[in-house]
């Protein structure tokens, strides 16, 4: 097996442990997600997805965040569920988007990125949603619905079967985590 499959296939395992542990609100969901998130880093190099690369490097350091987050909780007690208003929402979209044309024309012109401007946008969209899900906010779980279908595309294209397949799974388990968190609300 090359050294591109074995970081594939070692990087989708743990990806998706770590959103099942998320999903039932496992603190320990947050070591899964860096380990997976280093090993897609240094795939995505390789493959010149750069602002892939950079999406996962953010996820390491989020990690870290959603760990400490998730640990301190508020008061003192776990840190609830909630949702945001619905100009927080516009907001949100609208930022993705700028932060996503921002990034993407950066790379078109500094770099020798495949598909910098889809990359960008599925780039900039996690960014938020990850920090969402960090802090346990519900409409976070609506971005990935979107963020995973865009991705399996952008993943199938570059030949990155084993990720594309993991976004299907995360596209669903994205479904089932904003169904359950919606109700546990």
């Amino acid at each position: 097996m090359n050294q591109l499959l074995i970081l594939e296939v070692s990087a989708t395992i743990l990806g998706v442990i770590y959103l099942v542990l998320l999903i039932k609100e496992i603190i320990w969901c947050w070591l899964f997600g860096a380990v997976s998130s280093l090993l897609s880093i240094i795939l995505f190099f390789q493959l010149q997805l750069y602002s892939e690369a950079i999406l996962y490097s953010f996820y390491v350091v989020m990690a870290a965040y959603g760990y400490l987050i998730w640990k301190k909780g508020q008061d003192g007690k776990e840190l609830p569920i909630s949702d945001m208003m619905p100009s927080k929402k516009i907001i949100s979209i609208a930022g993705g988007l700028i932060l996503g044309l921002t990034l993407g024309f950066g790379m078109n012109k500094y770099t020798d990125a495949d598909l910098p401007f889809a990359d960008a946008q599925t780039t900039a969209f996690s960014f938020i949603a990850t920090f969402l899900e960090a802090h346990k906010i519900v409409f976070g779980w609506i971005i990935w619905i979107v963020v995973n279908g865009a991705t399996i595309a952008l993943y199938g294209y570059k030949g990155l079967y084993f990720y594309s397949g993991l976004m299907v799974v995360y596209l669903a388990l994205s479904v089932y985590g904003f169904l359950d968190w919606k109700k546990k609300m």
